[in-house]
């Protein structure tokens, strides 16, 4: 086998590797020879098959892997002799292709881009500010009252009372596609509460006004995008009559509410409030450290970037920022979002600061372990209700996806890493400071 340099520019590599038809002819013989002793052909005892009709029977076949196994080794024994880990797949091609004919030499070209020398980084002197915020009294007032609009009850207005939004109309409502009626559109004794937009757009805006007794017809059309595809951008008629008006009742601040959210008593109840609004501060407080923490970095050190990596990111920046200006456009058929200079910039510093936090953790001996990735795994699950397995078995079947769960977990140990080292300085601010800071990361 010879390997021969035909690129090297910059990051950019490439090679001609050469396989002698001795060479294949080696390995074909060496994989039949391990294969005759399991081998039975009608006319000879099994394992006893002559190698002139096993090479008849099975030299093609095992002539396609024993090719395929030669390129992988000559691939593997140079990254291991050059040291080059490639920043994309290798692109590999076989010279001749459809040409090329048993007892030829075998030649393959590879070309690739390598990754680069990061530059050692001296993270001792790293330092950042860690925004603490306390939950203030009336921020957990203000959580407690929410949480008791979760648990309001309705009581009946007074009678001949018009419906306001915020109000609960107990209704029967059946709905019409010009004079038919159709499945799914009927309900009896529904309570709804008019402004909580769990009916069809505009249905509810319609029963505003209407008093207990009524009969009201409500006009509405089904939006394009609706489940029921008989249904969609449908215009419907719902004929409704309305039993009762009922206003909301908020609940009382007191034990009984807190015990109706697992707490023993009200103070109980506040306490568990005031954690859990200091958790997201605290996670919120985080993304601010982590920014800071990625603006430090990129200025502590430079080096050579992969183009095909700053290329990719470019465009996947620009892919998303499209869909997030367009957020009803959520099709793949726009064609292809072309990367202004800026959406290269940020490529830029996507890709540098990647691949130093990569080296760092690499250094580190930094890894997910099996059980953060199943709960990764969980987590994603979850917001496909009922299709759970299906998920996982999808998960199991595509690496992408499972380095797609698995790099944000590495990057957040790497960064704890770096922050456990780094001189943090805490300043105390309010919940107001922490927003403006958590909005002032999108401006970037």
């Amino acid at each position: 086998m010879q390997v021969t340099e035909t690129l090297n520019e910059g990051l950019k590599r490439g090679y001609k590797i050469t396989i002698t038809a001795a060479e294949l002819d080696g390995k074909v013989t060496e994989k039949l020879l391990e294969a005759q002793p399991e081998v039975e052909i009608k006319g000879f005892r099994k394992g006893k098959v002559p190698m002139a009709m096993l090479r008849k029977q099975f030299g093609a076949r095992v002539l396609g892997d024993a090719m395929q196994e030669s390129v992988d080794a000559a691939m593997t024994e140079h990254f291991e002799k050059t040291g080059d880990r490639p920043a994309m797949q290798p692109k590999i091609e076989m010279e001749g292709g459809e040409n090329w004919k048993e007892g030829d030499d075998v030649t393959v070209t590879v070309e690739y881009e390598k990754l680069p020398q990061i530059p050692e980084v001296d993270l001792s002197t790293v330092k950042l500010e860690r925004l603490v915020v306390k939950a203030a009294p009336e921020a957990v007032d203000e959580a407690l009252e929410n949480l008791a609009k979760t648990a309001q009850s309705f009581e009946d207005r007074k009678k001949g009372s018009k419906a306001k939004d915020g109000d609960q109309v107990v209704i029967d409502f059946e709905g019409f596609l010009g004079d038919e009626p159709f499945e799914g559109g009927k309900g009896e004794q529904y309570p709804l509460v008019l402004g909580s937009n769990s009916f069809i757009p505009g249905f509810e805006a319609q029963l505003v006004g209407a008093k207990a007794g009524d009969d009201v017809e409500v006009k509405v059309t089904f939006p394009a995008e609706y489940g029921a595809a008989h249904l969609a951008g449908q215009e419907a008629l719902f004929k409704c009559h309305v039993h009762e008006v009922k206003a909301p009742k908020a609940a009382e601040l007191d034990d009984e509410l807190a015990k109706k959210f697992g707490a023993e008593d009200l103070a109980g109840l506040k306490g568990q409030i005031g954690e859990r609004l200091e958790a997201e501060y605290t996670g919120a407080a985080r993304a601010v450290l982590k920014r800071g923490l990625l603006d430090v970095l990129d200025t502590l050190v430079k080096f050579e970037l992969p183009p095909s990596l700053v290329e990719a990111e470019a465009h996947q920046i620009a892919h998303q920022l499209y869909h997030e200006e367009h957020p009803d456009d959520h099709g793949h058929d726009h064609g292809a979002m072309e990367p202004t200079e800026e959406h290269n910039k940020l490529a830029e510093r996507r890709v540098r600061l990647g691949l130093l936090l990569a080296e760092i953790g690499r250094k580190q001996e930094i890894e997910v372990t099996d059980a953060e990735f199943t709960q990764a795994v969980l987590n994603q699950a979850r917001q496909y209700p009922g299709q759970e397995r299906a998920f996982f078995e999808f998960v199991q079947q595509n690496p992408q996806m499972q380095q797609q769960l698995r790099a944000p977990i590495f990057e957040d140990k790497v960064v704890d890493f770096i922050v456990n080292g780094a001189e943090v300085a805490e300043k105390e601010v309010s919940k107001e400071d922490l927003q403006k800071a958590i909005e002032a990361l999108d401006e970037i």
